[in-house]
């Protein structure tokens, strides 16, 4: 056996023998850390664990997918989470520090879909935006006459005459969370790519021009707390907010969200992929965990169900997104099997 596989089963009966000897180390509670996105779909299927189970309920903690997978990779033991949950895939440095302290079966579950949407209050005018108009107003350094410049804009109507002469005012995720990673990705660098200045650029150069947003008080880090957001926009209807979709659905009452490049941040839109800021969402297990933390099969066998995750679950009155019905099987199969995510990438899968 080589010596991280060695490491890894040690560690692993360790924390069973801790586990079964009932010291003051022991836990009975299965612990949960990480994305405020995938939080309340995990608290969802934490109760219903609670529900149907023998087991206690499930500990969550909203910390943020990068806050949440720092403290997964911390190690294993019961001193440690042992799921982390996130709204983008875990990153190679984040496997590679998992498997510095001794973490190196990371079972990974794609639970669902979910669409970033920019929403405002309902008692204002609806904002209808173009990725490249989203950028000009949140970049650092966005290009204005042939010239990159510390962002000269201070109100939306200043971008395009269309949109409303509203002070720019946007809340949105701080860099540890999830959302903000894919929303860097899937906005923020997918349009800097179409402004000519792009292509004379090194590749530092595109990356600190694409991904750099702006830090002069237009762009407002609200924290890890979607919720609050939400109620910033209310108190505030000239704001606009940047969560996932499942807040906006919860929240219909008191938010609307901004069409993207003429598309409607809907259920329909983000299932079949019209809605261009969608994006993935997953839960990470340890697997030297399954069978010595009581009941962390029984709650990834739960959250892998139709009854949570199908196109009826539980879930998706929440707002996620089903997986379709043949990769959701697969998901499952893998789950069972405890594929880790280095297999299935390796795999392809």
């Amino acid at each position: 056996m080589c010596k991280p596989l060695l490491l890894a089963a040690v560690a692993a009966v360790s924390l069973a023998a801790s586990l079964a000897a009932g010291g003051a180390s022991a836990r009975d509670q299965i612990r949960i850390v990480g994305s405020s996105t995938v939080y309340p779909f995990a608290i969802a299927v934490a109760e219903d664990f609670g529900r149907s189970t023998g087991f206690q309920t499930p500990a969550v903690e909203s910390t943020g997918s990068g806050g949440g997978l720092k403290l997964f990779c911390e190690g294993i033991g019961v001193g440690t989470p042992d799921i982390a949950n996130a709204s983008r895939p875990i990153k190679t440095s984040e496997i590679e520090l998992c498997e510095a302290n001794g973490v190196f079966g990371i079972v990974e579950v794609k639970i669902g879909f979910d669409g970033i949407v920019l929403a405002n209050a309902v008692q204002s005018p609806v904002y209808d935006l173009t990725k490249e108009q989203i950028f000009l107003a949140l970049a650092k350094n966005p290009p204005k006459d042939g010239a990159l410049l510390a962002n000269p804009y201070t109100r939306w109507n200043e971008i395009d005459g269309n949109l409303p002469a509203h002070k720019i005012e946007v809340y949105g995720p701080p860099p540890t969370s999830g959302t903000r990673d894919a929303f860097v990705e899937l906005v923020m660098e997918e349009a800097c790519q179409s402004f000519e200045v792009y292509e004379a650029m090194t590749k530092a150069g595109r990356k600190a021009f694409c991904a750099e947003i702006r830090e002069d008080g237009a762009f407002i880090e609200a924290g890890e707390n979607d919720n609050l957001i939400v109620q910033k926009l209310a108190a505030n209807p000239n704001a606009l907010g940047i969560f996932g979709f499942s807040f906006l659905d919860r929240n219909a009452d008191r938010v609307q969200g901004s069409p993207v490049d003429g598309v409607a941040p809907t259920f329909e839109n983000i299932a079949d992929g019209a809605y261009p800021v969608s994006r993935s969402l997953f839960f990470y297990v340890k697997k030297a965990h399954i069978g010595a933390i009581p009941g962390l099969d029984r709650y990834v066998e739960i959250f892998t169900g139709d009854a949570a995750t199908g196109p009826n679950g539980f879930l998706a009155d929440r707002g996620l997104i089903p997986l379709p019905e043949g990769e959701r099987k697969t998901v499952r199969e893998n789950a069972t099997a405890l594929k880790t995510v280095k297999e299935l990438r390796n795999r392809g899968n």
